[in-house]
């Protein structure tokens, strides 16, 4: 029989309440009542759109085990096993706090500006093959993403990989004081969130507010290759960290890359990591990829884990949802490649894709087609930086694009003629029209930051499979 993840003795003790005039356990913890599991512990946050407190008595109906609550709800019954607290969202930091001290995992924290989440997938992936991994579920990477993450964590766990991210300083260094990490990932300083910010070094500072909850044993894997290494590492030695590592292609980094071989659907990397000579096979495509491998075999060494077995096991690594994820949709003509990058876009992760893009194998008559919405939170900077991207649209060969959004307007003027697909407003202006250009042989990326809703036209290109079962409908890499 396994062990629950919490009991109810161990929640009152967490949050200081008194224990529950009845006993239960429960399996997991959930803050959303459309996704929770039965045997789920829910906390009803109160949040800025919607206040969770209202969803308790679905979140019971739904067996959930308990319910943590600032309030006792109406529409409940008087026996129901809630614990009442003043602040739900200090209880939920609470319990990933009592999750954390009951642990003897070894905890990597990830950050960046681009690549947190494929690294972190990465790292669940060559880790959970050696020993109990606990990793953050999707982007959970917020102040209500990282606490629930922690309460999440077995006990039995061995290494938990955990994704912070921020958009604005003094985000970050809260997350990293709950995680307390031993390993600290920063895959890469970008011009993001710019709106926010005044200069790209002001998000390297920001970025390194994640050495804020290490201890003087932590180690930080920077990457070498990055203008604001430097920088970071100044912050890392401030903070008192043990060990600076660092990764990429230059020659004093301690993980890296010797030579890689791009290919359409994956990479072959060879790497020198802590010294020792490595040949792997990355399975997904891009040189973006192969340095955030380096990251990851840099924090596995550091952890203590087998660097060996790790590359090993990137031969088995699949794209997250909506970052890279490829399809062959059929139609009654023969079939083309899908690239679902809809999850989120930044210049340097869209010039990353369409280099992917560029590399793409297409049969005669096929085009490379990008269908690219707005990059969010750029600041004044974003027309310039959506028309700058005409350069790598021309140097990776692409055919056409289609370019939804008002910033993305930008770039379609800046587009000779014989590149221009179309121009709509908002994706679902934009779908039909792709749906009637795409033809067999093409191979079509999909990307855009999260709020241009680009997942929609990769849904609507998606619905034109014919359902022909000779082509594999998920194919490895991209």
């Amino acid at each position: 029989m396994s062990t629950p993840l919490w009991t109810a003795a161990d929640v009152a003790t967490a949050l200081g309440c008194p224990a529950p005039s009845r006993d239960w356990t429960s399996s997991g913890v959930s803050i959303d009542s459309r996704t929770l599991e039965p045997g789920d512990l829910f906390v009803a946050l109160a949040g800025p759109n919607r206040d969770a407190h209202g969803f308790v008595a679905d979140a019971l109906r739904g067996h959930a085990a308990a319910a943590i609550v600032s309030r006792r709800p109406e529409n409940v019954a008087a026996d129901a096993p809630l614990l009442v607290v003043p602040d739900t969202q200090a209880a939920l930091e609470r319990l990933g706090q009592a999750a954390r001290e009951r642990s003897e995992a070894r905890r990597i924290a990830v950050t960046g500006s681009v690549g947190k989440t494929g690294t972190k997938e990465m790292l669940r992936l060559v880790l959970g093959a050696q020993a109990p991994t606990h990793a953050s579920v999707g982007s959970y990477n917020n102040l209500w993403g990282v606490p629930l993450t922690l309460a999440r964590m077995p006990r039995e766990t061995i290494y938990g990989v955990f994704e912070l991210g921020m958009n604005h300083a003094g985000e970050l260094a809260p997350l990293s004081r709950q995680v307390k990490p031993q390993v600290a990932i920063v895959t890469t300083i970008e011009a993001v969130h710019l709106e926010f910010f005044a200069s790209v070094a002001d998000i390297a500072d920001a970025k390194a507010e994640i050495f804020a909850g290490m201890g003087p044993g932590g180690v930080a894997v920077l990457n070498r290759d990055n203008a604001h290494f430097a920088r970071l590492a100044k912050k890392a030695e401030a903070a008192g960290l043990a060990r600076i590592v660092g990764f990429g292609s230059d020659a004093a980094a301690e993980a890296r890359l010797i030579d890689c071989s791009l290919h359409a659907t994956c990479s072959a990397v060879t790497a020198a990591i802590g010294g020792t000579r490595l040949d792997y096979c990355l399975a997904v495509p891009g040189r973006h990829w192969v340095m955030n491998s380096l990251s990851v075999l840099a924090a596995v060494q550091a952890v203590g884990a087998d660097v060996g077995d790790a590359a090993a096991s990137l031969a088995r690594m699949m794209p997250p949802k909506g970052r890279g994820q490829r399809f062959r949709v059929a139609l009654p003509e023969g079939g083309f490649d899908l690239i679902d990058e809809s999850y989120n876009a930044s210049p340097v992760a869209v010039r990353a894709a369409l280099a992917v893009l560029g590399r793409a194998t297409i049969k005669q008559g096929g085009r490379r087609i990008a269908i690219l919405g707005d990059m969010r939170e750029l600041g004044v900077q974003a027309p310039l930086l959506h028309a700058g991207l005409a350069a790598d649209i021309e140097e990776n060969k692409i055919d056409l694009v289609y370019c939804c959004g008002p910033m993305m307007a930008h770039l379609h003027e800046a587009l000779p003629a014989t590149r221009r697909g179309a121009h709509a407003a908002d994706s679902a202006a934009l779908a039909p029209l792709v749906r009637r250009a795409i033809r067999p042989g093409d191979v079509v990326l999909v990307k855009g930051s999260l709020g241009s809703r680009m997942a929609p036209v990769v849904e609507t290109l998606r619905a034109l499979d014919t359902g022909d079962d000779a082509l594999p409908r998920v194919v490895n890499g991209s």
